[in-house]
């Protein structure tokens, strides 16, 4: 396991557990990593690919983020897969699965070649509730 790394403010933080899966796309330029849910998410191309999550089940693993249209064909190549309980439009690998570190690094080889079964284009967000109200012209004023 890597040693933990120094914030800016010269606190240590430790390494994510699953660091090591998102380390080969570290050379693609597109690459984002960005917490979601207590977990690290891998965008590329500006797409969702992976979520990886380090917390009690069903958040100890990987969320492949696809379209619900291709779980049947990742499930047929990778049989570990189920839908993640609490976000079933995703499939979940479980950190406890005998193949884990292999699937798992397959399902990063993937999302580097952009197979086309995974990633999702994140929503918009909305605007906050506190955005300047436009005035209301009067007529005659």
């Amino acid at each position: 396991m890597r040693e933990p790394s120094a914030s800016r403010c010269g606190r240590v933080r430790p390494v994510h557990r699953h660091a090591w899966l998102w380390e080969p796309l570290e050379s693609d330029v597109t690459l984002v990593v960005r917490p979601m849910f207590g977990a690290k998410a891998a965008y590329l191309d500006g797409k969702l690919m992976l979520c990886f999550c380090t917390g009690a089940e069903p958040w100890n693993g990987v969320l492949v983020c696809t379209d619900r249209s291709h779980h049947p064909a990742l499930v047929a190549e990778f049989p570990e897969l189920t839908p993640h309980a609490i976000l079933p439009k995703w499939l979940y690998l479980t950190e406890a699965a005998d193949s884990f570190e292999r699937t798992a690094r397959h399902l990063v080889t993937l999302a580097r070649a952009r197979d086309p079964r995974l990633g999702v284009a994140p929503k918009p967000k909305h605007k906050s509730a506190k955005s300047p109200r436009r005035r209301l012209e009067r007529p005659g004023l």
